[in-house]
């Protein structure tokens, strides 16, 4: 059973997403939460395994209530409830953590499949929400030249690239012939050894390390103990 808190400040909204999730049954709604300090006070008292949380609230908004929650309980799949996708809020969240988002007014039947694959470590995002969210990180960061991590074998590297592309695990298995349960391993193994909490800060290094050029296609990788290169064109 996957269990779930669900943060916004509006009633109905809480119900509705309730009702949805619990109809569902595999996912049980453990907490509510009206605001951002109630949310963080419930991720550490109930270990939930994913929260849905609306960036707009009182008190303390969904983004503190993001970065204070996974500093209190890093395990926490935390997806962002939005009404306006564009929200600037949104991409700072992704970098602070949050493994996806959703807009409020999407399919009910999205809601659904987005908390079981949160559940899983699953990404949230759409390509094109990836590429905006990693070029905004990187333009946020010291262009200095990047190193390949020490530890890293060739595979995860491979899968590393195939994450910093946007691909999902079912994918990235078809790309290499190999099952899903052994790409959610290496991605696992990778994000481990690369301190990161989720796929859309993997896919920053990824980008970053040179695995993969400007135009989010997979690269291969730079010699190691070298910098990475520059980004083909």
């Amino acid at each position: 059973m996957i269990r779930v808190v669900v943060a916004d400040d509006q009633a109905l909204v809480r119900a509705g997403v309730r009702m949805l999730l619990e109809a569902a049954g595999d996912m049980e709604v453990c907490g509510e939460a009206v605001d951002g300090a109630q949310a963080v006070r419930l991720a550490e008292g109930l270990r939930p395994d994913v929260m849905l949380m609306d960036l707009r609230m009182p008190r303390m908004d969904g983004l503190e209530a993001t970065r204070r929650v996974l500093a209190a309980w890093p395990a926490a799949r935390i997806v962002i409830l939005t009404t306006f996708a564009e929200d600037e809020n949104v991409y700072a969240a992704l970098r602070a953590g949050a493994i996806g988002f959703l807009v409020k007014d999407d399919e009910p039947g999205r809601m659904v499949d987005a908390v079981r694959r949160a559940a899983t470590g699953e990404p949230l995002l759409a390509p094109s929400v990836l590429r905006r969210v990693v070029e905004r990180a990187l333009a946020a960061e010291e262009q200095a030249a990047a190193h390949v991590p020490a530890g890293l074998t060739d595979r995860e590297l491979e899968v590393l690239a195939l994450v910093g592309a946007g691909l999902s695990n079912a994918e990235i298995a078809e790309a290499l012939h190999v099952g899903v349960t052994t790409v959610k391993s290496h991605v696992s193994t990778a994000m481990d050894k690369l301190g990161v909490r989720n796929r859309t800060q993997a896919a920053v290094v990824a980008h970053r390390i040179g695995l993969v050029d400007a135009g989010f296609r997979p690269v291969g990788y730079p010699p190691r103990g070298g910098s990475a290169h520059p980004p083909r064109g």
